[in-house]
């Protein structure tokens, strides 16, 4: 059994595929998977599970080394908002990049996979780019 949080397998397998520089996105329910994308579908219903619960889980196997956020997520300002700054000032995101919500789904078809969540609040998204540990 493993010790850490971290228990889905398809994200467990996800994670230890990662190459420096590979893609993984989290997104909300609404958010479109381009064709090719491997999709994994953790929604159960609105708001199960979370978008920040997902993350959280996520970076406690993954090295991050930027991330990329659609810049209408600062006008929008939906709760998982407070806990990315959060976070960003922990030093567990990364660099931080904001692009256009266009430019975010077309950044998506670069990914590896793109994880699904049941979070209904628009511009919960993130764009996680693997880090390193050496």
């Amino acid at each position: 059994m493993k010790k850490t949080p971290l228990l889905n397998i398809a994200l467990s397998r996800l994670i230890a595929s990662l190459g420096h520089g590979d893609i993984v996105v989290i997104g909300d329910a609404g958010l479109p998977v381009p064709p090719g994308v491997e999709l994994i579908d953790l929604a159960l219903t609105q708001g199960i599970p979370g978008f920040v619960a997902t993350l959280e889980v996520l970076l406690s196997e993954l090295q991050v080394e930027s991330h990329v956020l659609a810049e209408e997520i600062l006008q929008a300002r939906p709760p998982a908002l407070a806990a990315l700054q959060r976070l960003q000032g922990e030093g567990a995101l990364g660099r931080e990049r904001l692009v256009s919500h266009a430019d975010f789904k077309r950044l998506c078809s670069q990914a590896r996979a793109i994880v699904r969540t049941g979070e209904c609040q628009p511009y919960s998204n993130i764009a996680l780019v693997a880090g390193v540990t050496f």
